[in-house]
């Protein structure tokens, strides 16, 4: 049973260069450059079935418009029991379009809606046992973020293994994003 998700990939330069926050953290399980990616819409363990639906499904937002992506800063998920840092997306409207068609399409397809709120990231490291106060130290001192900037050519359909997250990703089927 595959665990899928949606996304789109960091061009190897822009990994490169998040790759130089990794390091001096405590805790930290730092993820692969070559596994960081935005997701879009996690779906979950399906059966083949399923799977090929989804990957069918996802065909019909092919060729959306390209837009741009910036990452603009260090963050992190879980307050005062930090489990993740991230390096954090500029809010864009073309970018949150794409994932409510994401959302829209896998419901049709059957799948339920997604519990949590959208927010765009590229997970840097997983965390256990960091405290809160020094990943604010890690992330005060890890010297000012220079943003980075991309455009995506596609978006993917990933799968991975049943882990405690952070790769290995593969992709199962890319879809062209319109220049």
């Amino acid at each position: 049973m595959p665990r899928l998700f949606t996304g789109l990939e960091i061009p190897p330069d822009v990994g490169f260069a998040l790759s130089l926050k990794r390091g001096g953290l405590t805790g930290a399980r730092w993820i692969d450059p070559e596994n960081y990616h935005i997701t879009l819409r996690f779906i979950g363990d399906v059966d083949g079935h399923v799977a090929d639906d989804v990957a069918d499904s996802l065909d019909r937002l092919s060729n959306s418009l390209r837009f741009p992506i910036r990452l603009t800063h260090l963050g992190s998920f879980g307050g005062d029991k930090p489990r993740a840092l991230y390096a954090g997306v500029e809010p864009s409207e073309a970018l949150n379009r794409l994932q409510a068609a994401h959302e829209r399409i896998l419901q049709k397809a059957g799948l339920a809606p997604e519990g949590r709120r959208f927010v765009p990231h590229v997970s840097l490291a997983r965390l256990r046992g960091t405290s809160a106060g020094e990943l604010a130290r890690f992330i005060a001192e890890a010297a000012r973020f220079e943003p980075l900037s991309f455009v995506p050519a596609r978006f993917v359909l990933f799968s991975s293994r049943d882990s405690v997250g952070g790769g290995p990703y593969l992709v199962e089927q890319s879809y062209p994003l319109a220049a």
